[in-house]
């Protein structure tokens, strides 16, 4: 067998893994098949590592992000993190935004992955974050990657996650379930499906608690990487089939039995989104069909 030596770890994981959940559904008594597709493969334990990187890659091809000017991101989670490695790889500074209550620990955590750090004043919110990031980019003739509202990140999702997912599956599928953080897996991966067939539904989950998309308001919950607050430019209704809740004790619960009878280390977001997936699976019309949930981060253990 030849060798396959890999230009980058990240170029070395796959995008997507589907695996079976067999004694998950097992112990649910569901008739179909359940599926997950895997697609935390990187340094943050998330999506993200790929996104951002395929996002800034898409920048450089674009002529958005000019040769070693900074990358400025209104962010203090996960995807800032991503943003932090991603851009001191390609040789950019990279330039985050925050509100000043942002944990010490935290902010010290990303200067140590190379990012800079801004701090608003939180009484403005996310407002002033986005406001702060813009005079950033314009000062610095800097690019503003504003990820919630930025076409290359569905767009990733469309090249990338959307066909290997359907090639993982072999096309056959009914449902696919997906959270809705900034919107861009389940509106990319849902554009590039109903492009090529109108026979899979696409379900967006988010947090009980928080239920902006469902027509519900904007609350406090225990899920990490779902439920913003508000409805992202990113989402597209038109092609989301339906819109599904998990509570954060469902999600946590979920999380926990995926540990113990698949053996995967599943974070809360992936908690509630196979949560809602099994809770449509178990629906009576649902009976036999092929659903398949996008797990997007897992847990750190230890």
């Amino acid at each position: 067998m030849p060798n396959q030596i890999y230009p980058s770890y990240l170029a070395a994981a796959a995008p997507v893994k589907v695996i079976e959940l067999a004694e998950y559904a097992r112990r649910y008594h569901l008739a179909g098949r359940f599926l997950g597709a895997v697609l935390f493969e990187g340094v943050t334990g998330t999506c993200l590592d790929n996104v951002a990187a395929g996002m800034l890659a898409m920048a450089v091809q674009s002529g958005k992000l000019q040769k070693g000017k900074p990358i400025i991101e209104a962010s203090s989670g996960t995807f800032g993190a991503a943003l932090a490695l991603a851009g001191r790889r390609l040789g950019h500074p990279v330039y985050l935004v925050m509100p000043l209550t942002v944990d010490d620990e935290r902010q010290h955590l990303l200067r140590c992955l190379g990012a800079s750090i801004f701090t608003t004043d939180p009484l403005y919110g996310r407002d002033g974050c986005l406001k702060k990031a813009r005079q950033l980019a314009q000062e610095n003739g800097g690019y503003f990657v504003n990820y919630f509202d930025n076409d290359d990140n569905p767009e990733y999702h469309r090249r990338v996650t959307g066909p290997a997912l359907l090639a993982g599956c072999a096309g056959e599928l009914d449902y696919i379930v997906a959270g809705v953080g900034s919107a861009g897996t389940v509106c990319g991966v849902a554009e590039y499906t109903k492009a090529r067939t109108s026979r899979i539904k696409i379900i967006a989950v988010e947090p009980y608690e928080c239920s902006v998309l469902s027509g519900g308001f904007a609350g406090k919950h225990g899920i990490p990487g779902l439920g913003p607050g508000f409805i992202p430019a990113n989402y597209n209704d038109a092609v989301i089939d339906g819109v599904m809740t998990a509570t954060t004790t469902e999600a946590l619960k979920t999380a926990q039995e995926l540990l113990q009878l698949e053996g995967i280390p599943a974070a809360p977001a992936t908690g509630a989104v196979v949560c809602a997936a099994r809770k449509l699976m178990q629906q009576p019309e649902n009976a036999g069909k092929r659903i398949v949930a996008l797990m997007g981060a897992r847990q750190e253990l230890f």
